[in-house]
């Protein structure tokens, strides 16, 4: 048969006088489990072990290591710095005092010790610690539940943009992996600018992950497009190009009925509704839906404009063939500062080979991918 575990608060005696250990142990061992320690190093050992104990009563006054140095330590140690320490002396004096209680104890006890007032003393540090290990087992049950509920929350929101980019896709089928490319895309140019003095305070880590979970949404709007138009293979006229540009509107209106039903503003979908709406915009005002330009353009977008024209560029459709990394990356500088921030043009052409590495792990096919593998090996050589 087992014999039942003690569950009894553990009370540390630290003291170098023999005669004060066995006293102070004769008036706690009915009550507590007691262990003690003839020494400062000791003590502190056995204050920070795991397991510790409830509370510590701390002699001053021990050759080596005194209480204060033991008390110090104890309050500088992670584990350890919640256990109450009382310390013991014969010294009255109150600077004494004050000065163990600046340490961090919890209460200064006179030798010779009353015990009548040791057990007071000693009880009521018991039971605050137990009320505050009480009150911070909760605070840390909490604090991981609401990590776990936001965990579910950002990966419900992460699954709705997925599934709303996927049906964007199904309406589209010369995009192949456009969605996840673009993705891949404007995260490799964000984290480019992220050292730049214009964009450093935009770009943080977390921001520039919600882009990359916002970037799928861009053509969401599509899903409006009727399959005449979207699926035309050849060039669209006038009534159909106007047509086309609402794909913006629809995409940003489409993504605000979202929040609506969601109960109000979502932030993964703040970067959405921009990125849907404005990533057609150029930089000299000359773009659609609303003919912003400059910095009147979101960030986010301007990314995606970048993103955007380099894959429809080396992409190749029904109605046109693809054209190579370098004359893609030509058209992209010609842009520079008419269709996209100069800039962020700046920064693609630095990165251009890990645009074109990104385009070769997600082609559309091992026909093309071992295609533009064999041009990249080519064009990089070349160019160095």
């Amino acid at each position: 048969m087992t014999a039942p575990t003690d569950t009894r608060p553990v009370v540390l005696i630290v003291d170098d006088t023999p005669d004060v250990l066995s006293l102070i142990c004769n008036l706690l061992t009915d009550s507590y489990r007691v262990k003690v320690a003839n020494n400062g190093r000791t003590g502190l050992h056995l204050a920070c072990a795991t397991p510790g104990p409830d509370l510590v009563l701390l002699d001053v006054m021990m050759p080596d290591m005194d209480g204060m140095q033991v008390c110090r330590a104890i309050k500088a140690d992670p584990v350890a710095c919640h256990i109450p320490v009382i310390f013991l002396s014969g010294k009255t004096g109150l600077d004494d005092e004050e000065a163990g209680l600046n340490l961090g104890a919890a209460d200064y006890i006179s030798k010779p010790v009353s015990p009548a007032i040791l057990r007071a003393r000693v009880a009521t540090h018991i039971a605050l610690k137990q009320s505050t290990d009480l009150l911070r087992d909760k605070a840390d049950r909490l604090e991981h539940e609401v990590a776990l509920r936001t965990h579910e929350l950002d990966a419900a929101q992460d699954a709705m943009i997925l599934a709303m980019s996927m049906l964007a896709e199904t309406r589209d089928m010369d995009t192949g992996n456009h969605i996840r490319r673009t993705q891949y895309y404007v995260k490799a140019l964000a984290e480019k600018l992220q050292t730049h003095p214009r964009y450093r305070a935009q770009l943080s880590r977390r921001e520039i992950d919600m882009m990359f979970k916002s970037a799928p949404l861009h053509d969401i709007g599509k899903v409006g497009i009727p399959d005449r138009i979207l699926l035309k293979p050849g060039k669209l006229d006038a009534e159909e190009f106007t047509i086309m540009k609402t794909h913006t509107t629809i995409g940003y209106e489409a993504i605000v009925q979202a929040e609506k039903a969601l109960g109000g503003p979502v932030p993964h979908l703040r970067l959405a509704k921009e990125i849907a709406l404005s990533h057609q915009e150029w930089w000299d005002g000359s773009g659609y839906p609303q003919a912003l330009a400059g910095d009147a353009i979101p960030l986010s977008a301007r990314l995606m404009a970048v993103a955007d024209v380099y894959d429809a560029l080396i992409s190749t459709r029904v109605y046109k063939a693809g054209l190579s990394h370098d004359r893609a990356v030509q058209v992209i500088f010609q842009g520079r500062a008419t269709h996209f921030d100069p800039d962020m043009v700046d920064a693609f052409i630095e990165i251009q080979d890990d645009f074109l590495a990104i385009a070769l792990q997600f082609a559309d096919d091992e026909n093309q991918l071992q295609q533009k593998m064999e041009y990249m090996v080519q064009a990089i050589a070349e160019r160095d």
